[in-house]
């Protein structure tokens, strides 16, 4: 083996020097594994809303926020939300809740006409029962008792659908069900309550009045307040019916759009009133006080 390696003349030495380092160097991998792999994966992207200002400064940040917004909503502790689940690929609109609610009532109403015609086709399929024989026939008997039955069904059905049609349609407008049909609408009708209270600050006896309510406004399809109520009171009686009343000076909101008339005919709102110590009204709206009592929580 030494005399072969001493035969060897130096391109020879060259040569095969260059293969063995070659081979060493592809053997070598400069890529992380587990980096290179996520490129073909589906990357998810953490979204964090935030809706409240303060001054809190988080120890520990965990994501980025606006200036010194360091969080929002209502959660205790401000945890931030997470998933084990995999990104999703469907996507959905602020319109979601509202389109699956009214696709539910549509789903009703038509299962309700279907009931309706059924009860009608069985009317008019039932032959007609000679009077003479309803005094000895059993079986005529039972068969004008059926179509007393039906005809009975029938008016109940008829009676609830009038109602039911002859009834303004009302919906419920919260943060999560606003959507794009109404956020115009409502920023607008916001904007004017507010620029009603700050220029029309309330006051009794020449003192402000400062403090926080919930209104409760139905609002019909022609813009006007049809109703505007405090329930939950600022603790001060004079308070509440001066914001009822620059509630009720701010309207009339206009008329409702093309597609919000399609969807309703009024829609009830509960906004919490908010009187600063900068005499400022500001307006934020709330979820439906009823679920806040259900889930046994201050609204």
């Amino acid at each position: 083996m030494l005399r072969f390696f001493k035969s060897l003349s130096t391109l020879q030495w060259a040569l095969g020097l260059s293969l063995l380092l070659h081979a060493v160097i592809l053997t070598i991998r400069f890529v992380d594994p587990e980096g290179f792999q996520r490129v073909f994966q589906d990357t998810t992207l953490d979204v964090v809303l935030v809706n409240a200002k303060s001054d809190e400064k988080p120890d520990k940040a965990q994501a980025i926020a606006q200036a010194n917004l360091a969080g929002g909503g209502e959660a205790e502790g401000k945890r931030l939300a997470s998933t084990p689940l995999p990104p999703s690929l469907t996507e959905s609109t602020g319109d979601a809740p509202v389109n699956e609610n009214q696709r539910r009532i549509d789903n009703m109403l038509e299962q309700q006409e279907m009931l309706l015609a059924q009860v009608r086709q069985q009317l008019a399929a039932m032959p007609k029962v000679d009077p003479q024989k309803l005094s000895n026939d059993p079986e005529a008997q039972a068969q004008e008792e059926r179509r007393q039955q039906l005809a009975k069904l029938l008016a109940t059905i008829q009676q609830r659908v009038d109602e039911e049609n002859s009834r303004p349609r009302k919906r419920f407008l919260s943060p999560a069900t606003l959507g794009t049909t109404y956020a115009m609408y409502y920023d607008e009708m916001r904007r004017r309550i507010e620029a009603e209270g700050t220029a029309n600050f309330p006051q009794m006896a020449g003192r402000k009045l400062y403090g926080e309510l919930l209104m409760a406004l139905l609002i019909n399809h022609d813009g006007r307040i049809l109703d505007a109520r405090v329930v939950q009171s600022s603790g001060n009686r004079g308070l509440d019916k001066l914001a009822e009343l620059i509630a009720s000076r701010a309207a009339p909101f206009g008329h409702f759009t093309a597609a919000m008339r399609k969807d309703t005919d009024q829609f009830d709102v509960t906004a919490r009133f908010k009187f600063t110590r900068d005499m400022k009204l500001e307006t934020t709206l709330q979820a439906d006080p009823l679920d806040s009592v259900k889930n046994g929580t201050p609204p």
